[in-house]
């Protein structure tokens, strides 16, 4: 395995450390808590449980090898009741000669759990006795037992120990402990920092809604001090922001009111002077006017202050349509009868008006579909079979004022805002308008909005 070289490590863990506050903040208290506990266990079984255990090896291999150099001693059956009486009264021990016998395999049988009891033992017999010997340390014929065999003159002296005369066998308690305190602390760790993310979600919540024009009425600040102060800062955001939208309303309103009047005598002046030429040109510049100030006005204002609904998308795309047909467009619809969104339709159907008056101002044919998005939500789609955009064309075109005509002929009808607003509507939804390539052989206008 090819190891990376040093300067990428940092790109490798960034990939794999958890990107979220809740997955972070996680990491940064269970780490620590799971590293010392590794390092509390391995300097317990190192330190304390290897030395008790090699203690009490050496303190078994000492009464094994008096039994073994008794019985050496004297040979005799007699001697060997005395040792066996004497070592199980006051040892704990069960000996018994297997005459005739040899050691199993001839060598040492190993296989306890963790392997120190193995070597502390060996170790412990090996310095005390002189004579082969074989043990059991598993525990696997005898769980609570060592099971130790030394060749002696006639056969094999048997000797069955208690487990704990061999082994610190409490250390399974501490171990018990040291995980029950560390699930304890674990899930104290988990629910309070639970708590303080859940804050932050919430304020992120609102601020999404806040920004596709939904209200919030039940949201306020709780959690951890900087939290609630974040909280309070988005919630004077907000109203600054509605207290913005109500006077541009209001002023907008206004300057619609005090342009109108004049136009409107105009228009009635032109209407009751005879016809001519002339009359008809001032007309035709008049309503030209006209549709400029709409145009501008309605990009200026916007649809900031509308609530969201859920609406049926075909009948919003039909609306559309027939819009579009009454001023001579073809137009074909292609939505599911039952798809229905949760959107500012005043705001969809004017950004979807744009987007086919702009298609029927290049082409004889256009076509609006509408699906729902994999991630939920809705996407619309305005296909045209006009002349098109080149790609790299596709970000200017929608700047406001831009017609993507050199020479801004006044003569062309629209002032360049129709995929300006149609982006800025999709946007305060959340979503976006992009351009690319129809299958008609025009220019087709995607807009994607989140559900």
């Amino acid at each position: 395995m090819r190891l990376l070289p040093a300067r990428l490590w940092p790109r490798f863990l960034k990939r794999r450390l958890p990107s979220s506050l809740w997955g972070r903040a996680l990491l940064i208290i269970v780490l620590p808590v799971a590293l010392m506990q590794v390092a509390v266990t391995w300097v317990f079984f190192d330190a304390h449980w290897q030395t008790v255990t090699a203690r009490l090896s050496e303190g078994l291999a000492g009464d094994i090898a008096w039994a073994v150099e008794s019985y050496k001693e004297d040979p005799r059956p007699e001697n060997l009741r005395e040792i066996a009486d004497r070592a199980e009264r006051s040892m704990q021990l069960s000996i018994v000669l297997q005459e005739g016998r040899s050691l199993p395999g001839g060598g040492r049988r190993r296989g306890s759990l963790f392997g120190a009891l193995d070597r502390s033992l060996s170790q412990a017999l090996d310095s005390r006795l002189d004579d082969p010997f074989w043990f059991d340390a598993s525990g696997r014929r005898y769980p609570a037992y060592v099971d130790i065999r030394v060749q002696v003159p006639h056969g094999v002296m048997r000797i069955i120990a208690p487990r704990e005369r061999a082994v610190a066998t409490r250390g399974h308690i501490f171990l018990l402990w040291l995980g029950g305190a560390t699930v304890l602390l674990t899930t104290v760790a988990i629910l309070f920092i639970r708590n303080q993310v859940r804050a932050i979600e919430r304020l992120a919540s609102a601020a999404d809604a806040f920004g596709r024009g939904a209200e919030v009425p039940d949201f306020k600040p709780h959690g951890a001090k900087e939290v609630r102060q974040a909280a309070h800062a988005f919630l004077d955001m907000r109203e600054r922001i509605q207290r913005h939208f109500e006077q541009r309303t209001a002023l907008l309103a206004s300057v619609s009111h005090d342009l109108r009047t004049p136009l409107t005598r105009l228009k009635l002046e032109l209407a009751l002077a005879e016809p001519s030429r002339r009359v008809n040109d001032m007309k035709r510049d008049l309503g030209e006017m006209e549709h400029m100030i709409d145009e501008y006005l309605a990009f200026a204002r916007g649809e900031g202050g509308e609530m969201l609904e859920t609406v049926a998308v075909r009948d919003l795309i039909d609306e559309v349509a027939e819009g579009a047909r009454r001023v001579g467009a073809s137009v074909e619809v292609e939505a599911d009868p039952g798809l229905e969104a949760t959107l500012r339709p005043n705001a969809v159907r004017r950004a979807l008006s744009n987007l086919v008056m702009n298609a029927a101002a290049h082409g004889e044919k256009i076509r609006v579909a509408a699906r729902t998005l994999p991630s939920g939500g809705v996407e619309f789609a305005v296909d045209d079979d006009g002349p098109g955009i080149e790609p790299e064309n596709y970000e200017e075109a929608f700047k406001p004022f831009s017609r993507l005509d050199e020479a801004r002929n006044q003569n062309v009808k629209g002032v360049g805002l129709g995929l300006a607003i149609a982006r800025d509507v999709a946007r305060s939804h959340g979503g976006d308008v992009t351009l690319d390539r129809s299958n008609m052989g025009g220019l087709r206008a995607l807009v994607r909005l989140p559900g």
